[in-house]
């Protein structure tokens, strides 16, 4: 297919526009005109870059890609070589962040609660980046965590009465340890993110409201794939999920 009606297509349906970033969403880096090829993964790394070229992508599609707000935009060391291992090799980047995040279907919070036996039942939060629900089978807040950390392959750090019962959940992927005062007003039992600050601490003892981290990484790779997955098989791509392990 043409490199633009894959752009096009898929900045439509994951609603680019309504988004405010921090970084660019679609199209960074711009390669073949053609695509067969698409390689999906979390973070546009080099090994990741390296992984895809040996694979055959004529496009790689990543939730963590270049050019965030406040960088240094000098195209120098780390950036220099990944720039210039993309355009050399000719292979397109297309990178979705918050649009991906948050997207109902596709989504890396629709995957996750998919994965984790969520039920969602509304979005919350000024950009609707924070999805609830309940647990299609509650237990304790141990249970619950130890099955977590089988699914996702990463023990995560737990905070709050092992004992507790879980049925309410709030979760947003990622860095989104700032949104868990707003998690708290939902009247959830449990708020899980990918990553924990020093206040979530005392947030979770104060309010009694679990907190879960369960890995930035981990709970940012399933949204990517179920992209890839709708794009091959609506217009007949190869397509390829490519884990570069990250324990963070």
């Amino acid at each position: 297919m043409e490199l633009k009606q894959l752009v096009d297509y898929t900045g439509q349906i994951l609603q680019v526009e309504r988004y405010r970033d921090y970084c660019p969403n679609g199209l960074q880096v711009e390669g073949r005109q053609n695509v067969e090829k698409i390689v999906t993964g979390v973070t546009a790394s080099l090994a990741f870059l390296h992984a895809a070229q040996e694979a055959g992508a004529d496009a790689v599609l990543v939730h963590h890609g270049y050019f965030w707000r406040n960088e240094n935009p000098s195209v120098t060391g780390i950036k220099q070589q990944r720039l210039k291992f993309l355009l050399q090799e000719d292979i397109n980047l297309l990178a979705y962040h918050l649009p991906l995040d948050a997207h109902i279907e596709f989504g890396n919070n629709a995957e996750l609660g998919r994965i984790l036996g969520l039920e969602v039942e509304g979005w919350a939060g000024e950009q609707k980046l924070i999805a609830y629900g309940s647990l299609v089978k509650p237990g304790s807040l141990d249970a619950f965590a130890q099955e977590m950390g089988a699914i996702l392959r990463r023990k995560p750090q737990v905070f709050g009465e092992p004992r507790r019962k879980v049925r309410r959940v709030a979760w947003c992927t990622g860095g989104a340890q700032g949104y868990f005062e707003e998690a708290i007003a939902l009247g959830v039992d449990v708020f899980i993110s990918g990553e924990v600050s020093e206040q979530v601490y005392h947030l979770a003892a104060e309010t009694g409201v679990a907190y879960i981290a369960a890995g930035h990484h981990a709970t940012e790779r399933y949204g990517i794939q179920a992209l890839g997955r709708h794009l091959a098989q609506r217009f007949q791509l190869e397509h390829q999920f490519i884990e570069i392990e990250n324990p963070i």
